[in-house]
């Protein structure tokens, strides 16, 4: 069991701890194996945070030690925020030539698990780098067998974001398969009856069909503003039936029509 505490706690002794950013978990399950779970959007200060955190393993008496860098429930990347990391990287590459041993790197889809496929090849990684779809693979690699540790920090960022287990867990599942997920591949994914899910998403103040809305405008907003696609190319990728279906679920969610949003956004 990991405990959380707090940020001079971890950076006195990382070991069996971790630290909780807004949209960042960093942990040390045991001298040989750190991590960082990222989620939501983070920005530059998230990051500048984070990498005051990172220093931790850079320290005289930490041993050489795998790392994971779980970036599959990341929302959006923001230039900025790659910038301070890619600065992070820059900065302190002997170290971490010294004291990581290998990374194992979960992405995320899409547009923003190309992004994050393409950070260490163009920052010049100082270790060995794997790509995986999921931390329970990642951690394997690393050499952390079992699924009791993924597990885990997925209940950590669960914690964190505000969510239940299971209303994270479809959510991530979301972010995977939103253009065609069935309630009942859902409920099999996740363990548990149709009446039981949508049971536990009522008494959360949502539904399936409110979820996967929402998951489809959101993946509809990062393509709106990663591409050059058009509105109706985007809105059957993501799962929309029609253009107009697609239109009429943008406008109640956002009160704008998606060609305003994507007009008003940078």
């Amino acid at each position: 069991m990991i405990r959380a505490a707090g940020p001079d706690d971890f950076l006195r002794d990382p070991t069996g701890q971790l630290v909780v950013g807004r949209t960042w978990i960093h942990f040390c399950a045991h001298p040989r194996l750190f991590g960082v779970v990222l989620f939501g959007q983070p920005d530059r200060d998230d990051v500048a945070a984070l990498t005051r955190s990172l220093v931790v393993e850079l320290g005289a008496g930490v041993v050489p030690h795998g790392s994971l860098v779980d970036a599959s429930r990341l929302e959006r990347v923001e230039p900025g925020a790659f910038e301070v990391l890619h600065g992070y990287v820059r900065e302190h590459h002997a170290a971490l030539n010294e004291r990581v041993t290998r990374l194992g790197l979960v992405r995320p889809q899409g547009v923003e698990g190309a992004v994050v496929a393409g950070f260490y090849p163009v920052s010049g990684a100082p270790y060995p780098v794997e790509l995986f779809e999921d931390a329970g693979a990642a951690l394997a690699w690393l050499g952390e067998p079992g699924a009791a540790l993924a597990a885990e920090l997925a209940e950590q960022v669960d914690a964190a974001r505000g969510t239940t287990p299971l209303l994270g867990g479809l959510r991530s599942l979301l972010l995977r398969r939103m253009a065609d997920l069935t309630l009942e591949e859902a409920c099999r994914a996740l363990g548990v009856s149709e009446r039981t899910l949508q049971r536990r998403l009522q008494d959360a103040g949502t539904t399936f069909q409110a979820e996967l809305a929402s998951a489809r405008i959101e993946e509809a907003k990062r393509r709106m503003v990663a591409s050059e696609a058009s509105l109706t190319a985007i809105a059957l990728d993501v799962g929309f039936p029609s253009l107009q279906h697609f239109s009429a679920v943008f406008r109640k969610a956002t009160g704008q029509s998606p060609s305003a949003w994507r007009k008003a956004t940078p």
